[in-house]
C-alpha cells in the first residue's frame, strides 16, 4: 500500500526577515517534520529599511507583511494607519494558487499574526485561502484598528499556537490573547524565547497536531 504523502505547508517568516532566512532557522523542524510535512516558504512582498539587528552577509533585503508607521512595525502598537496588508493576503493567495495545493499554514511572529487573519478570512469561506490548518508560532493580533474585524467573531480553524515562556519580542500573553481568538486552539508552551522551538517535546506535539491532517494512504 502507498505511504500517505506528506502534508504541503506554506510557511510566512516573521518581520525582518525573508523565506531565505526562515528556511535558515527551520532546519531542525523540517527534519523533524520529514515525511510527515514539507514546508514551503515565501518572501513577503515589502522590503524594510535595513537595521542594525540583521544580518550584514545576508544576500536578500528583509522584508514585512505589512507596517505599524512609515517603513516600522510595533506588534503592540494600535496602527491607526495600517498599510500594506491587503498587497500581502493578494500575495499569500498567489503562492497558495501557484504553488500548491497546500494543506495549512506555518507562521512566525508577524508572519503567524497575518496566518491568523488568514484563518479568519478562510472559516468566512473566501476561496482565495483553501487551507485546512495553521501551526502559528510567536503570534499575536493585531492592534491596529482597521484590522479589528478579522477577530471579532470566533475562528473557527484548527491551528497549534507555539507561545515562548520568556519571548522578549513577542511577549507570552500576546501569544495566548491570539490563541483565544481561535475555537478550541491547540496550546504548546516552552520555556525559550523568540525562535521556532524542535525539540523532542516540541516535535511530539507538532506530529500529534499534523497527524489530523495528514491524507489517508495512497492518496
Amino acid at each position: 500500500m502507498a505511504e500517505a504523502r506528506p502534508l504541503r505547508v506554506l510557511a510566512l517568516h516573521g518581520y525582518r526577515q525573508s523565506a531565505r532566512r526562515l528556511r535558515q532557522r527551520t532546519g531542525a523542524l523540517r527534519k523533524a517534520l520529514r515525511g510527515r510535512a514539507e514546508l514551503l516558504a515565501v518572501d513577503a512582498p515589502h522590503p524594510v529599511p535595513a537595521g542594525a539587528e540583521d544580518d550584514p552577509d545576508g544576500d536578500d533585503p528583509p522584508r514585512g507583511w505589512w507596517f505599524s508607521g512609515p517603513g516600522t512595525f510595533e506588534a503592540g502598537e494600535a496602527a491607526a494607519a495600517p498599510v500594506g496588508l491587503e498587497e500581502s493576503l493578494s500575495a499569500v493567495a498567489a503562492a497558495l494558487a501557484e504553488h500548491g495545493p497546500f494543506d495549512g499554514l506555518l507562521g512566525f511572529s508577524q508572519g503567524a499574526a497575518l496566518a491568523a487573519m488568514v484563518c479568519a478570512l478562510r472559516a468566512r469561506g473566501d476561496p482565495r485561502f483553501p487551507v485546512a490548518f495553521a501551526v502559528l508560532v510567536a503570534g499575536f493580533a493585531s492592534r491596529a484598528p482597521a484590522h479589528a474585524h478579522f477577530y471579532r467573531e470566533p475562528i473557527a480553524l484548527p491551528t497549534l499556537h507555539v507561545v515562548g515562556d520568556t519571548d522578549a519580542v513577542i511577549a507570552a500573553p500576546l501569544s495566548r490573547e491570539l490563541a483565544r481568538c481561535f475555537v478550541e486552539p491547540v496550546l504548546l508552551a516552552h520555556s525559550g524565547g523568540h525562535f521556532i522551538p524542535a525539540a523532542a517535546a516540541q516535535k511530539k506535539a507538532y506530529l500529534e497536531f499534523l497527524e489530523r491532517f495528514r491524507p489517508a494512504q495512497g492518496q
